[in-house]
């Protein structure tokens, strides 16, 4: 049996090749029970050589932070606007949609200029700010409570507005894409929002680049069932991806 200085190099081993791992499978490698592999990430964690996740370990932090959306803009600005021009395609013929918060689903009204008439309901101030003058575009706010972190208002008024709606497709921004956790955020009362808008869409298509793969917000949006495009650019992690097509899900690389 490995010592617990030889399970910790094994373990950091691993991690260094494979980036996550899971108790289950290190119990079975290391010939312990998952108590002991708990125990051991536990100490590996508390050295800062390590993350604990639920039921794993990762080497980077799966844990996004909130930052405000003058500071997302700056971040991956390019590859957010390949993002956008990819996701109008999807479209097509609809005549409604739904525009979320976010950096990322903003860059899709920089591109939006369709050719007949849309109907865009948004809790964005700056997507209706954006698009309420554009031609063939008629916009619909949803109100609530402003927050001033992402210009966007969530909370049961704007709740309320969209039981009485449908549309088409949702383009809807996340902080995180994990396999075990799913989709999500990282503010609470905008998460409520977002679930209320993933049942008025007759699809999701989701927009995020490829540093949210692998990543956690404090809260849950959906689960995969729920999403039916991903739409990401070449930095998007191909064993990630596979799985995600496994669920169903049409992954869209913008070049």
């Amino acid at each position: 049996m490995l010592t617990i200085t030889e399970r910790h190099q094994s373990i950091l081993k691993q991690l260094q090749e494979e980036g996550r791992l899971n108790i289950v499978d290190l119990s079975d490698s290391l010939n312990v029970s998952g108590v002991t592999i708990r125990k051991d990430l536990k100490l590996l964690e508390d050295k800062g050589l390590l993350f604990r996740t639920r039921g794993g370990a990762s080497i980077t932090n799966p844990y996004t932070i909130e930052r405000s959306i003058n500071e997302k803009e700056l971040i991956r600005s390019d590859e957010k606007q390949r993002i956008a021009r990819k996701a109008i395609e999807l479209i097509g013929n609809s005549d409604s949609i739904i525009i979320g918060s976010g950096t990322t689903v903003f860059a899709l009204t920089q591109s939006l200029y369709p050719s007949q008439h849309l109907n865009v309901i948004t809790p964005a101030v700056k997507v209706t700010l954006a698009l309420c003058n554009r031609p063939n575009i008629e916009v619909l706010q949803l109100g609530g409570q402003l927050r001033p972190n992402s210009s966007s208002v969530a909370g049961a008024y704007a709740e309320k507005i969209l039981e009485e709606i449908s549309c088409g497709i949702l383009f809807l921004g996340v902080d995180g894409i994990d396999l075990e956790f799913g989709l999500s955020i990282t503010n609470l009362a905008e998460a409520s929002l977002n679930q209320k808008m993933i049942e008025t869409a007759d699809a999701v298509a989701i927009l995020a680049d490829s540093s949210k793969f692998g990543r956690r917000g404090l809260g849950r949006v959906c689960s995969f069932d729920q999403v039916k495009y991903i739409v990401t650019d070449k930095g998007a992690p191909a064993k990630t991806v596979s799985l995600l097509e496994e669920k169903g899900i049409q992954v869209i690389i913008a070049d």
